[in-house]
């Protein structure tokens, strides 16, 4: 079973938790954004959680179930 993505990334002023181009909540700080993020991939095992920063890069990656990595062998 492949692993569904989450977003949290920063658009406009607030910071959304997003899955597939779809947002799924908006909050005014980036802390509620992430909680949100966690609750709901924590929901849909396996999943992986992308943190953004507020330029789009990634700072921080949490996987939930089937983590690949280190890979077997």
């Amino acid at each position: 079973m492949a692993r569904k993505r989450y977003d949290v990334v920063h658009k406009v002023q607030t910071w959304q938790v997003t899955h597939a181009g779809e947002t799924l909540s908006s909050h005014e700080t980036k802390d509620p954004a992430i909680d949100a993020g966690v609750r709901v991939a924590k929901a849909n095992t396996p999943s992986q959680l992308l943190i953004h920063r507020t330029d789009g890069t990634i700072e921080d990656e949490r996987t939930y179930e089937d983590d690949p990595y280190p890979p077997a062998g």
